[in-house]
This record gives C-alpha cells, structure tokens and sequence, in this order.
C-alpha cells in the first residue's frame, strides 16, 4: 500500500496512509456464518484468540516466520509488500503464539520450533546500536524505511518486539533442552539493545530514531502521554544498556508536567494526552505498553494507579461512541471502539488513520474494544459478541477485519494489520489469567527496572 508519510497530531510519528486507488470490499470475500448467539462467553473468547493467532501463526511471513505488516484477504498489495515484516507488530505476535501455546491452540513443541527460528532470524536481520528498524524484508533480513530519514533503528518498535522476547524467554527458561536454548537466544537478544544510545548523547530523553545515514536528523523525543511508556521502563531495566531514573522523569514526564485535571463524561484523564487533551488519544495508548506491563495498581513518583488512567481512556472513547454526537448510524454499546488502523476513504477505497474521538469518521476498529477486556470486560464482551453474531460480513480468516463501518451500508475492508491483530489475544488472556503480566511483570530485570524509577506494584512484591 502506498505510505503517504503525513505527521498527524496523535503522536508526531504516527502516519496517515493514502489508500485512494484501493478497491472497496467486496461482499463476497471472506465470507463467514454468523456464531450461534447461545455461545457462552468463554467461547466467544477462545474463539476470537484462535482466529487472531492464525495472523501470526497461518499467515506469517513464510521465511521469517515474523508478522506481516499486513494481510490481504484480497490479495492486493499496491507497494508489492507482501514480504514485509513489523517489529512492534511482531512483539505483539509472539505474545499471542504464547497464549496460543498456553491454552493448547498451538503444540507446544511447535512454538518452540517456530519461535527458536524466529530468534535465529532477529539475531542475523539488521540492528541499528541494537534497535531494530520499525520495518524489515522478511526475506533478507535487511532494513525496509519506513519513511526516507526513518531507515535506521526505531527504539519503539524495537520496545515492543522486545516485551515479547522477554516473555518467551520467561515462559520458557526452566523447561527442556530446546527450551531453555530458545530462552538463551532471546536473552541474548535483549542483552544487545543498545537503549542508553538513544538518548544522543547523554540527554535526559530518549529518542525514537536513529539513522547510520541520517544520524538524528528525525529528531523526536519521547515524551508522554502516548503509546511509548514500556520503552523506558525496558531501558530502565536493561542489565547492559540502562538508563537512569532523572531521564524517565525529566524525558517522559516533562518535568513533572504531564499530569492534569481535566475530566471527561465525569472521568478524570489523570495524564495529559499528546494533542489529544479532551477526550484522550487512539485506545492503543492503552494497550501497547500493557501486553507485559500490568498497569493494577501499578503507580509511579506522579501516577497513582495506571490502571485507572487506561480504563478512564477506554470508557471515555466508549461513552463517546455511546453518546455519538455526529450520529453515526450502527455507533452504539455493541458497535464502539476508536484505534489507529485501516478507514474508509471518501471515495470508498481503504485508508489509513488514528481513529479518535477527536478524528472520528464513522469507522470502527475491532480490536480498540476487543483489546479493551481489561479495563472494560462488559462493553467489549457486547462489542465482540454482536461483531461475530450478527455482522458475520465483518469477520474473515484471522477474525474481525481491521476497520468497518455499518454506517456506510456495512462497509468493510477485508484486510488486517499486525499491530492491531496482535493485541486482540494478549489483552483478552490478561482479563482471562494475567498470564502475560505474570511472565513479564515477574522477570527479574523488569522488577529491578521498575524499582529504579521509584514504580510500584504491590500485586507483584515491587514497593
């Protein structure tokens, strides 16, 4: 697909795609039964995690064996990018094999197979100070730019890929031979991340890019609110690499400076959400960190329960749809849920935007709800349970499409996205068990990290 690469006002990199001469979907593709509405709850969940693993399990990039950026139901690709694989997505791959081989969806010991040749292939791709690029060539190994300057290593990405290394190698590194190789292999791989380089020079911040040829030319600071908190807490917990406590205060706090006191719908936003201060940003600023990161009761020096600040994004961005002031037709308690992920263009084609309470278009991303189980297991249950019995046309091979819209007389795109696929499962085993949490939040590094930035989280012994 064409990447037009224009900086929105989400998060400076976030991209709106231009997808105008992409056909829009056609009825026939993809075509699924509607499930029985006496399935009981469980399995709806269960049925919702197999179908997203297929993502990564089915339909991965055969050669690496990582996440697609993107997977065509239609087979059109317009940029010819098949092959092409997403770290961050990939992150969020790995954790959804985990739970797949958790609850027996995938053997065992084909996920350690499938996961040892994933590691072998993320040691040999390109490493920019030990941060992988955002995008990779699935065949070779070799970086793919996501935009002409952004050709080097992408510290976020690389955070999110890195949240489901770590998992691996705790889910398996008391069990056999094969095993405990496999744990040794991602160790190693996370012990490489060069994350203190990132703060160019010494600066108490640090920055997403960093280019061999455009050296910081990107120049953007991560700073919060958005998406980026598991990065500094990953480089906080680095045993190689670290930084200290004053750069995640000084760079991701602003100084202390984030917080607010604004509310919506009589929910206080605790945070100061980048460009997005009314009703807070897309609802993946609270679900990338968190694949690993348990926000119960999790608090730092500024934040008293990052649980609250999540669930309050998520029932805003609800009683938004709810409320539904440019009256949407479908928007509802069973239809809800604004992410960055594929849309609907004005002439019909798929697009690409960071959907929003403040940038709605009348298209419904999936997995904004379907991720959202922890902090609103209701609405998302009602979300998921009328997306798969009574709009069978929105679901395909891998599960809900990426976007729809029933406004728009039940349009759809029968297309998916990594990084939205791939928190579907992790965040839905999280209500379920707290089984992601249990691995990273109990890794020893990750305890040590949090200690360092004066976090605590009683659930897991971190005063």
């Amino acid at each position: 697909m064409k990447r037009n690469i224009l900086s929105i006002a989400v998060t400076s990199l976030f991209f709106v795609y231009s997808c105008k001469n992409a056909p829009a979907a056609k009825q026939e593709v993809g075509k699924t039964e509607a499930v029985k509405s006496n399935i009981t709850d469980e399995q709806l969940m269960d049925r919702v995690q197999k179908d997203a693993l297929k993502y990564f399990w089915d339909y991965a990039e055969p050669h690496s064996m990582l996440g697609r950026e993107r997977y065509h139901e239609d087979n059109i690709y317009p940029d010819n990018d098949k092959h092409v694989i997403t770290t961050g997505g990939s992150g969020f791959g790995l954790a959804t094999i985990l739970v797949g081989t958790e609850r027996g969806f995938v053997p065992r010991k084909e996920a350690v197979k499938r996961l040892t040749h994933i590691m072998d292939f993320l040691a040999k791709a390109d490493r920019h100070k030990g941060a992988w690029p955002h995008w990779i060539n699935g065949e070779t190994g070799k970086t793919v730019p996501f935009g002409k300057k952004d050709n080097g290593g992408d510290l976020v990405e690389t955070a999110f890929l890195t949240s489901g290394i770590l998992m691996v190698r705790e889910y398996f590194k008391n069990g056999n031979a094969e095993e405990k190789a496999l744990a040794a292999k991602c160790d190693e791989l996370w012990k490489g991340i060069q994350w203190n380089w990132y703060t160019k020079g010494g600066e108490k911040v640090l920055y997403w890019h960093w280019s061999p040829e455009y050296q910081w030319e990107m120049n953007f600071p991560l700073e919060g609110y958005n998406e980026c908190l598991i990065t500094y807490i990953l480089a906080a917990s680095s045993p190689t690499y670290s930084i200290d406590d004053e750069t995640y205060y000084k760079g991701w706090t602003r100084n202390g400076t984030y917080l607010t006191d604004k509310t919506k719908y009589g929910l206080p936003l605790y945070v100061k959400h980048n460009y997005a201060e009314e009703y807070g940003g897309p609802l993946f600023w609270a679900q990338y960190s968190y694949i690993g990161l348990d926000p119960t009761g999790l608090s730092d020096k500024l934040v008293k329960n990052y649980f609250d600040i999540n669930k309050n994004q998520t029932l805003i961005d609800y009683k938004y749809c709810v409320e539904n002031p440019k009256q949407w037709k479908g928007y509802g308690p069973n239809y809800w849920g604004l992410t960055a992920g594929y849309t609907r263009n004005e002439d019909g084609g798929t697009g690409y935007t960071a959907h929003m309470p403040s940038n709605d278009n009348g298209v419904i991303t999936p997995t904004a709800a379907l991720s959202s189980f922890p902090y609103t297991p209701k609405e998302s249950m009602a979300f998921l349970r009328f997306i798969y019995t009574q709009k069978p046309e929105f679901i395909g091979s891998a599960g809900p499409y990426d976007a729809s819209s029933i406004n728009y007389d039940n349009w759809f795109t029968p297309r998916y996205l990594a990084i939205d696929q791939g928190t579907i499962a992790p965040m839905i085993e999280n209500y379920r068990s707290g089984f992601l949490w249990k691995l990273f939040m109990n890794a020893p590094e990750i305890q040590q990290g949090l200690k360092k930035l004066s976090f605590q989280s009683p659930k897991y012994g971190i005063n």
